[in-house]
């Protein structure tokens, strides 16, 4: 079985492919990938329709700086070509993700790719 590390490696070549079911597929069916600055997203087939949305929405390219591996975990430190960085932590059981969480910087990304930024609310007085 690939080690957690081979298996972000081929994760990253996914999605580089812009290949949201090749993606879903190294997902376990339960997964949770939480991107910190959205919703958490679970299970395998929420996964694959982020992805494709994501991949619909903006041409994005994960450029490895690091990849670190301790027991079940992996962690993906990332660029893109545009300059935006960030990090991705992946634990993985059995040759699946059963979890992700990442970390970047998402106003950076919408504004780079022109696409709509939420409004904020205030709290009422």
């Amino acid at each position: 079985m690939a080690s957690p590390k081979e298996i972000v490696k081929q994760w990253v070549a996914a999605f580089n492919k812009g290949d949201a079911e090749l993606l879903s597929s190294f997902y376990h069916s339960d997964a949770v990938n939480h991107q910190v600055a959205n919703e958490p997203v679970v299970g395998r087939q929420a996964i694959y329709q982020m992805f494709r949305e994501e991949f619909a929405n903006a041409e994005m390219e994960c450029i490895v700086d690091n990849i670190f591996q301790d027991g079940e975990w992996a962690i993906l430190e990332w660029k893109d070509p545009i300059g935006l960085r960030g990090c991705g932590f992946f634990h993985i059981q059995n040759g699946l993700i059963v979890m992700q969480r990442g970390y970047w910087d998402k106003l950076s990304f919408l504004q780079a790719h022109n696409l709509p930024i939420p409004s904020t609310k205030s709290p009422s007085n």
